[in-house]
């Protein structure tokens, strides 16, 4: 059985300033690193903010400050460095999120589904590939905002005679706070559903249009219950413990996944936000 130390980071965003983002960051971050944590999660595009400028902010991602800024941080802290940016790669713009190891290893997730009410969908090409990461014993399926209300991308999809495809699902984002209601509950259901432990990262404070973020960023449960959940509105870092052992003898004690619906994801099929 595993454990693993995961540090949320709540915070603002100077908007579409990466090096001022990352000056800010290094301060927050202090020196947590590898002795108290495994993984550092930051917000959705923690560079920018959650930018539709993507042809001017997208980094390009053999080249991106952003992306060697993580890696650094991963290496010299010694743990894991992860939130998503913009980039362009192979002429197309993604936002993506990036899984910086401190052994120097890249895993990257291109945000599936894009939020068409900011125009996202016209400025961002969607992903395709659903990566689930195994880190010390614990298996990770990454995830960013949007995507935590499409229930079936998420669902747990476990190979022949397996029960679970992972342990925690990670969810980084810019969520709005006229829609925190949404985003909490949407947290507690992934978890509740997929009894495994959700992890919520979201951005405080107001974007270049005004739109105020309230964070509520949240450690879940296999039971939908909050391990780290903060008052809203304020920047914090919390680290919470993600227990392998205690997750498998709730899911023993609770086996709701012997009922579950069995279906398959049409590898040829995508969004129609796939294009741009």
């Amino acid at each position: 059985m595993s454990q693993l130390k995961v540090s949320l980071v709540q915070c603002d965003l100077r908007w579409e300033d990466p090096a001022a983002n990352h000056r800010h960051l290094e301060e927050k971050l202090g020196e947590l690193g590898g002795h108290d944590t495994d993984v550092i999660v930051l917000p959705e595009m923690f560079a920018t903010g959650f930018t539709m400028n993507s042809r001017e902010m997208a980094q390009p991602m053999a080249q991106s400050e952003s992306v060697a800024w993580l890696c650094h941080q991963a290496e010299t802290r010694g743990c894991v460095m992860t939130g998503s940016i913009a980039v362009e790669d192979n002429g197309r713009h993604y936002n993506r999120l990036v899984w910086a190891q401190p052994d120097g290893e890249l895993i990257l997730y291109d945000k599936r589904h894009l939020f068409r009410m900011a125009g996202e969908h016209e400025r961002y090409a969607a992903g395709s590939e659903r990566p689930v990461i195994e880190y010390k014993g614990v298996r990770l399926l990454l995830s960013v905002c949007y995507d935590l209300r499409f229930p079936v991308w998420l669902r747990q999809q476990p190979a022949a005679g397996e029960h679970f495809e992972y342990d925690a699902l990670l969810c980084v984002a810019n969520w709005p706070a006229p829609r925190r209601h949404a985003w909490r509950t949407l947290l507690q259901a992934r978890a509740i559903e997929n009894l495994s432990y959700v992890i919520g990262v979201n951005r405080v404070g107001e974007n270049a249009n005004g739109l105020a973020h309230s964070g509520d960023s949240m450690l879940v449960d296999f039971k939908g219950e909050p391990l780290i959940d903060p008052p809203a509105d304020a920047a914090f870092i919390q680290t919470g413990t993600l227990d392998t052992e205690a997750l498998k003898a709730f899911r023993e004690k609770f086996p709701a996944w012997q009922d579950a619906d069995r279906y398959q994801l049409l590898p040829d099929a995508e969004p129609d936000n796939a294009r741009p």
